[in-house]
């Protein structure tokens, strides 16, 4: 007994486990697995995942009314208003649509396991990457569109600007794509069930940033820009998305959905 006494208190410190640090459980339940959906949907990796674009209730100081929902392009931000000064924040992911369209539209079509067309022009652009698709892709886990998708209008007019998740979460904080506004696939499906059609939405641009803009990745560039150096740094491959690091070039982004 005093020999194991003198081994626990030799220098007098009391040890304690430590718990490696990563995501708030809170969020890593939110971004759990969704095995009810048509399709199910796993859990969505978010340990790289800054803290800002997790949904969450923020204060909410602009007018529009309780029920809109508010696109701020240059933050990468949704706001679902909601009464007494708050509002529902989810995170996205913006393309060249997405900063192209600013003004009010209107929520004509809620679709869940929506399927994707490719337009004409992305097929003229790319036949061999696009031309497969012009009958439609199948709604699925790696279809674009994710679980659900809102068609948004001005009066009877499609803008042809879609709010909808993503096979991609990686894509949420930058703006990569020539498509719309993509959120995790467990935000889009929040933010189906919490609005009807006609939903009023207003897309802002060049709003003051809030913090400093994500970065986009260097794989990522080079799949927009060829020309670029094609050598991947061992940290780079480190931090790939799931299934991207190894051997040969990693998957192409989906960088015109």
């Amino acid at each position: 007994m005093p020999l194991f006494l003198a081994a626990c208190t030799k220098t007098g410190a009391v040890l304690e486990s430590v718990t490696p640090a990563g995501p708030d459980p809170y969020y890593v339940a939110m971004y759990g697995a969704k095995p009810e959906e048509q399709f199910p949907l796993p859990a969505t990796d978010i340990r790289k995942v800054e803290e800002r674009f997790f949904r969450q209730q923020v204060d909410y100081h602009r007018s529009e009314p309780a029920g809109t929902i508010v696109i701020d392009t240059a933050n990468r931000f949704l706001y679902l208003v909601q009464e007494g000064g708050k509002a529902m924040r989810y995170g996205i992911g913006v393309g060249k649509a997405g900063l192209e369209f600013e003004g009010t539209a209107r929520v004509a079509r809620k679709a869940q396991w929506p399927r994707w067309t490719p337009t004409q022009s992305m097929i003229a652009r790319e036949p061999d990457r696009y031309a497969q698709y012009a009958g439609g892709m199948e709604p699925g886990l790696t279809n674009p569109l994710g679980p659900r998708a809102l068609y948004l209008f001005q009066g009877n007019q499609d803008t042809l600007y879609r709010i909808h998740g993503t096979s991609e979460p990686w894509s949420i904080g930058l703006a990569v794509s020539s498509g719309c506004i993509r959120l995790f696939n467990q935000d889009i499906i929040d933010l189906y069930n919490r609005i009807p059609v006609d939903t009023v939405v207003v897309v802002l641009q060049n709003e003051p940033l809030m913090y400093p803009q994500r970065q986009v990745p260097e794989w990522v560039a080079r799949q927009i820009n060829p020309r670029q150096p094609a050598v991947q740094p061992a940290s780079e491959a480190a931090s790939l998305p799931q299934g991207q690091a190894g051997a040969g070039q990693p998957r192409r982004p989906a960088m015109d959905i």
